[in-house]
């Protein structure tokens, strides 16, 4: 009779950390020789450690079974660890009893090298298997980030601390494994049908203060996801601080450039934050309204940030000048040729973008489309977004951390995104900015299914 599989699972699992045990234990328990059963008293304990090897090799087969060679020593480093969990603390028992004479070893304090040869045997032991699993899962997990780790290092000196802690790792590996296990059998299943197969390119547009490639993937694990999908890909490469019309005179001159070298004819335009901003008016002032079939704005302050006006008029000229110089000079170092720091940011205000709204009108012919997005909490936003989410949210309403409710909206249609809980979606979570999973929401399928559309649109 067949056993279950779950059942077959737990029975290996703890045959392995039965195995971890009896080594981590082995000069002890070798001392029992003589009160053991026949076929244990001349246990072959190199075969023993020859499997404690393997073990820490291929600690389960099971993580064969994944797509992602990534997501396989992930879970093998979570095996790995679990094994250390569940061998230290039978080790633990196994030494307390000893020490006080519990075992027929003789107590701590009747034969104390006995037990510290034992002691440093566990150490040993342990050490191989959790070094072994913690080194994996730091190497393949990305939803560890560097909070999850730098917790591990400082909470691995504080007794009991560490042991919550590495659960907490365990626990969100394992997640993260389960999670883009389903991603990569989702994408599998569906590879032939190519959902993010356009018929004109995607033209993807960052927003203020960051670029598209040079050294920050801005776009997280979006771009994979869609061209996995059947999507063809291409990036504004604009400068990352300048006023619109300078951004979107550049954006214009790279639509041109596309159309002209690939003869697509036009280009679906995804844009975030600012970039929806100077998109808007590469369309409407830089003469390629023709080579653009749709605009799609995510999370863009079209009607500015009241708080952006609100810092303006309290900030001391001099100042403003002083910091943008700072920024400037950063920005020249990360590829900006002709960076303008405060005309982004004036370009960003309320005032701003009422001149903007007047002088950009819509072309029609181009479909427009908008997203945005709101934080439920600060403390769901990640640095600085969980420090500006309680200013916004004074000038702008519910917002995203950077930009308020109100000034989303753009286009023939327009979506809200919220869920629910204390976390929410950030200005940063709509473009995968950290990387993060979290249960109510999945950006790289939203984005999927939003190219989709356009697919199903004809453009």
């Amino acid at each position: 009779m067949m056993l279950p599989k779950r059942l077959l699972y737990w029975l290996c699992h703890a045959a392995k950390g039965a195995l971890f045990f009896f080594l981590a234990n082995a000069f002890s328990l070798l001392s029992l020789r003589p009160q053991l059963p026949e076929p244990w008293r001349h246990a072959p304990w190199q075969i023993g450690i020859v499997c404690f090897l393997a073990v820490n090799i291929v600690p389960t087969f099971s993580s064969g079974k994944l797509l992602a060679r990534r997501l396989r020593v992930c879970a093998d480093g979570c095996e790995l660890l679990r094994l250390f969990l569940l061998s230290t603390s039978a080790s633990v028992v196994y030494s307390l009893l000893g020490w006080f004479g519990v075992l027929p070893f003789g107590s701590l304090t009747e034969e104390p090298l006995f037990w510290l040869w034992n002691t440093l045997l566990i150490l040993l032991i342990e050490n191989v298997a959790f070094w072994n699993g913690i080194i994996r899962i730091y190497l393949t997990s990305v939803q560890l980030g560097i909070r999850w780790r730098v917790l591990g290092i400082v909470c691995g000196w504080i007794p009991i601390a560490h042991l919550v802690v590495l659960l907490l790792l365990i626990h969100t590996a394992e997640k993260e494994v389960r999670v883009e296990q389903e991603k990569l059998l989702l994408d599998r299943s569906r590879h032939d049908e190519r959902i993010c197969a356009t018929r004109y390119p995607l033209l993807l547009v960052h927003g203020v203060f960051f670029r598209d490639y040079r050294y920050l993937n801005y776009w997280g694990r979006i771009p994979g996801a869609l061209t996995e999908n059947g999507a063809v890909l291409y990036y504004g490469s604009h400068q990352s601080a300048a006023s619109v019309a300078d951004c979107g005179g550049e954006l214009a001159a790279r639509i041109r450039q596309i159309v002209e070298e690939t003869g697509c004819e036009k280009v679906n335009l995804i844009a975030h934050s600012k970039g929806g901003l100077d998109c808007r008016w590469a369309i409407t002032h830089g003469g390629v309204a023709e080579q653009v079939a749709s605009l799609t704005t995510i999370n863009t302050p079209h009607r500015g940030c009241e708080f952006a006006d609100y810092l303006l008029s309290k900030i001391p000229q001099r100042q403003q000048e002083a910091v943008a110089r700072t920024y400037n000079s950063v920005l020249r170092r990360l590829g900006d040729t002709a960076p303008d720091f405060l005309s982004a940011v004036r370009d960003l205000t309320a005032e701003g973008c009422r001149r903007i709204n007047e002088q950009t009108p819509d072309v029609p012919g181009v479909y427009y489309q908008s997203v945005g997005s709101r934080l439920n909490a600060a403390r769901g936003g990640r640095f600085p977004l969980n420090f500006t989410y309680q200013l916004v949210r004074y000038f702008d309403g519910k917002n995203d951390g950077l930009v308020g409710e109100k000034s989303f909206p753009w286009g023939e249609r327009y979506r809200f995104l919220e869920v629910a809980g204390t976390r929410g979606i950030s200005h940063g979570d709509m473009i995968d900015l950290n990387r993060e999973n979290f249960d109510a929401f999945d950006v790289r399928e939203f984005y999927v299914q939003l190219v989709r559309e356009l697919a199903e649109r004809g453009l």
